[in-house]
């Protein structure tokens, strides 16, 4: 048993020793690295900025009154389709109780002069039948009464502006109904029926009845870095991606970017405007949130490699190129002239061809091994 026991340990002594020279033999051995062979093709490379923004009416038109009073009657909602002149709304006026007062006697006055001249002209009437004064003082009597007349209708008017804030004469032309002043959309109504409001003024902007737009002429308004702006001018092609609208895309021209910079968060931005192109099948709804894809340069079916392939050194740009693949990968290297680059793939001006394979990235060779083996 001794024997035997002895022998187990040298066994065990002598796998471990082989084991470990095994070991060793594998670390010193040097390590073959194998890469990913790739061939340049033909695509297009474009260089993009993404500006942000939302989506808005080119003109969003405040309606408001011209009168102050209160809201009597509400007839539109947000949503609804108007024409100019349509009324939104319409305003009571609540008099002023010094100019109601004064109105009231301007007209009793008027009424009593009328009085007094239509006996005057009763008077004249009867005495130029009877040929005792002259045609010219006839005249003159009776210019007086259609004078007074005149008086009383106006200040009858007035007393009406004040109490109704419209004469009947001019009932369609009142501004104690709100109109819209143009064809569009009403996007908001803030007031409800028996809300005061306050005429705009020279020192009041008057209370907003109701907003309209025309949602036919959509632009983007967004915001665009002071590293890019200066890349951009106004006629360039955008493509605006909608947040609320999924997996789809609509064009748009640049036709505004601001003169002036704003700083927020840091940084300085630059508003933009582009005029959108929106098919009638399609709604959008002001204050979309949107991107909007600026190409900046474009190069189109030219000869490109990805980026990752491209060893930089001082102001040159190298790459490996295949010269032998078996038994081992052998590479040669390369000097190039790369063109624009969008971060993904480059443009090859020269030193490549289609025929050239050239060094990727390094592969595992251990997770190779191990999908082989599945």
């Amino acid at each position: 048993m001794k024997k035997v026991g002895k022998f187990i340990l040298f066994a065990l002594v002598g796998v471990i020793v082989l084991s470990t020279f095994v070991f060793l033999w594998n670390k010193s051995r040097p390590k073959v690295t194998v890469y990913e062979i790739v061939s340049p093709i033909i695509g297009t490379v474009e260089n993009k900025t993404i500006a942000t923004g939302k989506v808005e009416p080119r003109d969003e038109i405040l309606i408001k009154p011209q009168i102050s009073g209160i809201v009597s009657e509400v007839l539109r909602e947000a949503g609804q389709m108007v024409k100019m002149g349509d009324v939104i709304a319409t305003v009571k006026v609540i008099p002023e109780m010094g100019q109601l007062n004064s109105a009231e006697s301007r007209l009793r006055v008027a009424e009593i002069n009328l009085k007094q001249i239509e006996l005057e002209f009763s008077r004249q009437a009867q005495l130029y039948k009877k040929g005792v004064i002259s045609k010219e003082e006839f005249d003159a009597s009776e210019a007086n009464i259609n004078k007074a007349n005149e008086e009383k209708s106006n200040a009858q008017d007035a007393l009406e502006i004040v109490r109704e804030g419209v004469t009947k004469k001019y009932a369609k032309l009142s501004n104690t109904q709100i109109r819209s002043t143009i064809t569009g959309m009403i996007l908001d109504v803030p007031i409800k029926a028996g809300n005061s409001v306050i005429q705009a003024n020279t020192f009041n902007d008057g209370t907003t009845i109701a907003s309209v737009a025309n949602m036919n002429d959509l632009i983007f308004r967004g915001n665009i870095d002071e590293t890019e702006v200066g890349k951009v001018k106004e006629g360039m092609p955008l493509s605006l991606t909608i947040g609320a609208i999924i997996n789809r895309k609509f064009d748009a021209v640049l036709e505004y970017i601001s003169p002036k910079g704003t700083e927020q968060s840091g940084a300085v931005l630059f508003e933009i405007k582009a005029a959108m192109q929106v098919p009638d099948s399609v709604f959008i709804r002001a204050g979309y949130s949107a991107n909007a894809e600026i190409v900046i340069a474009k190069a189109a079916d030219v000869l490109t490699i990805p980026e990752s392939t491209i060893e930089f050194s001082n102001d040159s740009a190298f790459v490996y190129v295949l010269k032998e693949e078996k038994p081992k990968q052998v590479f040669d290297k390369k000097q190039i002239t790369i063109g624009l680059s969008d971060g993904v793939n480059v443009e090859i001006k020269d030193g490549l061809s289609m025929e050239n394979k050239i060094r990727g990235n390094a592969i595992d060779t251990r997770m190779k091994k191990d999908r082989e083996s599945k």
